[in-house]
């Protein structure tokens, strides 16, 4: 069921993702309309339209913010903790195949402020996991690069907890609870991205995880309107289809049950 579920997810949002969706309606309506059927120009207008919103307003930012403002850092970090979780997503597995060197993606803070913690926390394991998101799962993982990119930076190995076989957020949270046993009274860190981090919170708490806090990074947006224009059109594209992803994810992972809330909260 799980092989299904994740095969599901990876055709349905390849299908149905809202940049491709739009364009595929446009192009749709356009050749309708060409073929003179009068009809076309509603998917023409509506792919149109989803371009035209996020050119013309701040579309990106306003689905972004609430993820990004759910979860904020806390104001005052444990004085002790037993290990920092960096969620996988971050590395460019078959670039760093390629070219032989760590290659990072534009949540690059997740693995910069992991090692950033280690080093103020010398005490804490250094736990990442990722295996790989792709349907083919012969490629490398996504722990063999992390591997290379925290030992290269000057952490011991010894410090290193690798979990290598998750594919999806659901996993990350499931397959490291059972790896690492967390006991009560332990404190964990949770890095990713600010805009994934309600989805994340809800999953490792449904999986088990009794304290753990979230330590967001990432960020996209700001408080102030004046931040919501500045990026260029093809960025807001790219930010306003993964917050509609978060928020699909998140009501995907409530009705399957794997988070305890449809909108998860400090």
């Amino acid at each position: 069921m799980q092989d299904l579920l994740f095969l599901l997810s990876k055709v349905l949002w390849a299908l149905l993702r809202p940049n491709t969706l739009a364009l595929a309606l446009a192009v749709l309506g356009l050749l309708l309309v060409w073929r003179g059927r009068r009809f076309g120009r509603w998917p023409l207008a509506l792919g149109i339209g989803w371009y035209a919103a996020v050119f013309a307003l701040p579309v990106a930012a306003l689905l972004t913010l609430p993820l990004e403002n759910r979860f904020p850092r806390p104001a005052t970090p444990p004085a002790q903790v037993t290990g920092i979780i960096v969620l996988g997503g971050a590395v460019e597995q078959r670039m760093t195949e390629a070219r032989g060197i760590p290659a990072l993606n534009g949540a690059a803070e997740r693995m910069t402020e992991g090692v950033a913690l280690a080093l103020r926390y010398p005490e804490a394991r250094l736990v990442f996991t990722g295996g790989t998101a792709a349907i083919d799962q012969s490629g490398p993982t996504e722990a063999e690069t992390a591997r290379l990119l925290f030992t290269s930076l000057g952490l011991p190995a010894g410090r290193l907890v690798l979990e290598n076989e998750s594919r999806n957020t659901h996993e990350n949270a499931v397959y490291t609870h059972r790896l690492l046993n967390p006991q009560p009274g332990e404190t964990w860190l949770l890095v990713t991205s600010a805009s994934h981090m309600p989805r994340s919170m809800g999953v490792f708490r449904a999986a088990g995880w009794s304290r753990i806090i979230a330590w967001p990074v990432n960020y996209t947006t700001g408080n102030d309107p004046a931040y919501w224009w500045d990026n260029p059109f093809p960025t807001k594209l790219n930010h306003a289809e993964w917050a509609l992803r978060e928020w699909v994810g998140l009501v995907a992972y409530r009705l399957m049950g794997r988070t305890p809330a449809l909108f998860p909260a400090p």
